[in-house]
């Protein structure tokens, strides 16, 4: 456990690293809080199976559970192909791909220009990749006895996290349109981040920067700036210390949003927007890249996150798998084409019941000739 800034006394168990296949519970084995899926992309794998095995993997603990399902794709099209993944969270993984010790990242934020996107080409001797498999909606998670439904802007979610406010019963709360009638105790919020570098933090807290008109001043990146509260390891650590203590708050990706824990409305100047599936499919066509016209499929979320279409749930997490454009083991070149075109056919269709957002057709398209291209 890392320890910021005390909000007050809280327990944490952190969670420690699982390599996939391991026994565990599935954290994500109910769809988001409510109905409403979008549409699978169209196509099934056309694969051409072989090359190493198994393949080797590391990073976000975000997809955990999409990279089994992709792995159960895999080894169904290609009978005795595995991947072994570790998700011990995006910035280890990165570090361990730029290493030469893994064939492949899983990270929940594209690789930084400069340093890190150096050594991502120096070690692939050739260009790395970005390429978008896994949506994830990020909830803003809660647990308040007696508040079941909440609502909030973008202003007073950065206020939260930077510690300007520390009361559930704040009147900026209270005033958020939605929250007239909810009974806000008189109690104090307890902060809960990620305490390990993570994706997921970096995506929540460029969220802020771009939405809460001011309010966030703290900055992005894959460690937590708010300066305040209590950290726990992983997306299962910050959900379970959440489930443990009343009048907690969090960030984490919407299937570990489940079993004792709310996901407020997000109001982004035009009303509540409940975390579906749906809500956010349709924030997803503002979606843009940050390379446009090449192979290197990067989202530029800064459109989405500062949108106020009605509708459209915005805090969105891409997760991402990082590859080399050119590998200089064609045995690996050959598996990890196999995978990946697994996962971004086959392995989208059974995303919708874990609680991700399956690709559209026109990314999946974008993916595709992305992955023929690696060599």
């Amino acid at each position: 456990m890392k320890i910021m800034r005390p909000a007050g006394a809280i327990g944490i168990v952190a969670t420690a690293a699982l390599v996939l296949g391991a026994c565990g519970s599935d954290p994500a084995a109910t769809k988001p809080q409510s109905s409403g899926a979008a549409s699978a992309p169209s196509g099934a794998a056309n694969v051409e199976c072989g090359g190493k095995n198994p393949l080797s993997a590391e990073g976000s603990s975000a997809q955990k559970t999409a990279v089994d399902i992709f792995v159960q794709q895999y080894a169904a099209k290609c009978s005795g192909q595995k991947v072994n993944y570790n998700p011990s969270g995006s910035g280890a993984g990165i570090k361990q791909f730029n290493a030469n010790q893994v064939d492949f990242a899983g990270s929940d934020s594209p690789l930084k220009d400069g340093e890190e996107a150096d050594k991502a080409k120096a070690r692939c001797a050739s260009d790395a990749w970005n390429l978008p498999l896994v949506i994830g909606p990020v909830a803003v998670a809660y647990k308040v006895s007696g508040v079941d439904k909440l609502t909030l802007t973008p202003e007073v979610t950065a206020k939260i996290f930077n510690g300007g406010i520390t009361k559930w019963n704040d009147p900026a709360i209270k005033a958020v349109k939605g929250n007239e009638s909810v009974n806000l105790p008189d109690k104090a919020i307890q902060v809960i981040s990620r305490s390990d570098e993570s994706g997921t933090t970096d995506n929540f807290q460029k969220y802020l920067k771009a939405a809460s008109k001011g309010a966030w001043t703290q900055g992005d990146g894959k460690k937590f700036a708010g300066g305040v509260g209590n950290g726990a390891e992983k997306s299962n650590g910050v959900a379970s210390a959440v489930k443990a203590t009343d009048g907690a708050i969090t960030y984490v990706e919407s299937a570990f949003a489940k079993d004792g824990i709310n996901a407020a409305l997000i109001d982004s100047g035009s009303g509540g927007v409940e975390l579906t599936a749906a809500n956010v499919a349709k924030a997803l066509d503002a979606a843009k890249f940050k390379k446009e016209g090449t192979n290197d499929l990067a989202l530029d979320l800064n459109a989405i996150y500062s949108s106020n279409v009605a509708g459209t749930y915005p805090i969105i997490l891409a997760t991402y798998e990082i590859v080399c454009s050119k590998y200089a083991d064609a045995e690996v070149a050959k598996a990890v084409k196999a995978f990946l075109n697994v996962a971004a056919t086959d392995g989208q269709k059974p995303l919708s019941d874990k609680g991700y957002v399956p690709i559209p057709q026109s990314l999946q398209d974008k993916v595709l000739t992305a992955v023929k291209a690696i060599a």
